[in-house]
């Protein structure tokens, strides 16, 4: 936040203000004109279009003033003169509100624009849950700051959910397994938490209790959806379940796949890949692999189906049935 925005959410700027009503009368202002008024993506009271990023619309005022005061109730007693002015400046566009926004109560659908966002979101339902996290982790990395200050913070919040009682179940691809990080993460942790590993997973999301769930909405991380509508996280916690079921135990009991007939568990995921008509590249992306190691694999697989072309060997993993045995 600049400076000339420097303050709480109990002292909305006048541009803040302006910039809410317009929001709350109109159903949406463009992107572009909350850079005049930071604050309100700070506190959440504009957030993203899902279908048209080039717009925020409004959350509905009771919503966000029930958010902030549950901020506020962690401060205890000397925070309370702020709790009597958050409610003060949030009566009047209580009063303002029209059918453009939501009420408090109804299940949403919430965009989340900024990692600090994100996160702070994820650590807010994290401190609610009792029962379960369950995550689907694609092509985890640890290399940069960030990556490294992600994992320090999720692991706070994971061992906080364990010391409740709760648990925890992760897939991850089955590069991931041979990632000393990985697992030295789960060595670290002291309760109910479990990892399984598929050759192919979906895209990152975090299910906690069953009834909430985060989702990357774009390609580089910095914008996810908050789902809370009951009918879309049951059916996410279904995919999660027979994924769950169908992937391979990592910890804290790991089982390997077996090779039969010369095969490979990763050369069937590939040669599967393969007769489907994928690139190298595509193959590599979705396998979770480097594109020189993806190509190792197929030398190899063609060397053992005794392919001498990348035609023949399409035709060869279709007469050996590798594809029909069971892993």
């Amino acid at each position: 936040m600049t400076e000339a925005h420097a303050h709480g959410a109990e002292d909305l700027c006048e541009a803040g203000l302006s910039l809410y009503a317009q929001a709350l009368r109109e159903g949406r202002v463009r992107a572009e004109d909350t850079e005049a008024a930071p604050c309100l993506l700070d506190f959440g009271l504009l957030q993203p279009d899902v279908g048209d990023l080039r717009w925020m619309q409004p959350v509905a005022p009771a919503f966000a003033l029930h958010r902030l005061l549950r901020t506020v109730e962690d401060r205890i007693a000397d925070e309370r003169r702020l709790e009597e002015r958050l409610a003060a400046t949030f009566q009047p566009l209580m009063r303002a509100n029209n059918w453009h926004t939501a009420a408090a109560d109804t299940p949403t659908i919430t965009a989340l624009s900024g990692t600090e966002q994100i996160n702070r979101a994820i650590s807010q339902a994290m401190t609610d849950a009792t029962r379960e996290v369950l995550c689907i982790q694609p092509n985890t990395h640890y290399s940069d700051q960030r990556g490294e200050t992600a994992q320090s913070v999720a692991f706070v919040r994971d061992q906080a959910l364990l010391d409740r009682g709760g648990r925890i179940r992760t897939l991850y691809q089955h590069t991931q397994r041979q990632i000393p990080l990985v697992l030295a993460r789960y060595e670290r942790l002291s309760g109910d938490a479990e990892a399984r590993t598929l050759d192919e997973i979906t895209d990152r999301l975090i299910l906690i209790d069953r009834a909430v769930a985060f989702i990357p909405a774009d390609p580089d991380g910095t914008v996810a959806l908050e789902i809370r509508h009951p009918t879309i996280v049951g059916y996410l916690a279904t995919t999660f379940d027979r994924l769950w079921r169908l992937a391979t135990p990592m910890y804290p009991e790991a089982v390997q796949r077996p090779t039969l007939n010369g095969i490979t568990p990763r050369q069937r995921a590939i040669a599967s890949l393969l007769i489907e008509g994928h690139t190298d590249a595509v193959i590599a992306q979705r396998l979770g692999l480097n594109i020189r190691t993806a190509r190792v694999h197929i030398a190899k697989l063609a060397a053992t189906l005794g392919s001498d072309s990348r035609a023949q060997l399409g035709y060869l993993i279709g007469q050996s049935g590798i594809l029909d045995q069971e892993a």
